[in-house]
């Protein structure tokens, strides 16, 4: 079966670290596959909603000299003439069908167990347990945050940068703290190393959730365990970075021996103060 010229254009763009803003102008690209090739860069910014210098800071991202030398490249990868086959999935399918190929791959990842019981062990025992995610990877700090304070004594969320959090690093530390969380996702501030360096100086144990074994924060972690974000919208979709973080919330259940039992209070709680309307 013949490839559609929107399948060889996904190709192009496979294996590269767009911007948001490349990314519309990727979209813009497959949207309009047939025609793309005979686009001027002024055209395709408009297409795209996006500035012309853009365009061609698009066309370095992807390895071109330039706007042309895309254009021409495009030429021979969608011929004149081709039209995009009907039955493909559209680009939010492709999206969700991305997503479910990256739970795939962490779910053959914790195959191996290992890594998560040893994770899971360290933050149990650490208290207080601070909990780090700075930017796009602050809603899965947060999330991880809320439900593990239902059953570890002491959670302290590290959401926000400056130069407050190294205060904050040394305070769980001195507080009695022996291992931080850290979810770490792209495109990653230099604040996040900046921590993980000042934790694990501070004598903390670092485990971190990012989203490749080989991101910036690998060299400053003690345990990372990947799990890929999906890179099809114009930002990054988190699922399994989230997923991953409810495994992690469980595996510190199972080494918190009063887990169980502040759960069956917290639901006591709340079923008195009619808490949840279900």
């Amino acid at each position: 079966m013949t490839e559609s010229p929107a399948a060889r254009l996904q190709q192009l763009f496979e294996g590269h670290r767009l911007t948001p803003t490349q990314r519309r102008i990727a979209h813009s690209m497959v949207r309009r596959a047939a025609d793309v090739p005979f686009l001027s860069s002024v055209e395709l910014a408009e297409a795209a909603g996006v500035s012309q210098p853009s365009v061609t800071r698009f066309a370095v991202a992807l390895g071109f000299d330039g706007y042309p030398a895309l254009r021409r490249h495009l030429r021979d990868v969608v011929p004149p003439g081709s039209e995009p086959a009907g039955d493909l999935p559209n680009e939010y399918q492709q999206a969700v069908l991305a997503e479910i190929e990256n739970l795939r791959h962490l779910a053959e990842l914790l195959a191996d167990p290992a890594p998560v019981v040893r994770a899971g062990g360290l933050l149990a025992a650490s208290r207080p347990l601070p909990v780090l995610g700075l930017r796009a990877a602050a809603a899965q700090a947060r999330g991880f945050a809320y439900f593990a304070a239902k059953v570890h004594p002491d959670v302290r969320l590290l959401d926000e940068g400056g130069s407050l959090l190294a205060d904050r690093i040394e305070d769980a530390r001195h507080a009695g703290a022996s291992a931080l969380l850290c979810f770490a996702l792209p495109r990653h501030p230099r604040e996040v190393v900046e921590a993980l360096t000042h934790a694990r100086t501070a004598g903390l144990t670092v485990v971190t959730v990012a989203d490749s074994a080989f991101a910036p924060v690998a060299g400053h972690s003690d345990l990372l365990i990947p799990a890929a974000v999906g890179t099809g919208l114009s930002f990054d979709t988190a699922c399994a970075p989230m997923l991953l973080g409810r495994v992690l919330l469980e595996a510190m259940c199972d080494e918190l021996p009063g887990a169980q039992a502040r759960l069956e209070q917290f639901d006591a709680r709340a079923a008195a103060r009619g808490l949840f309307v279900d």
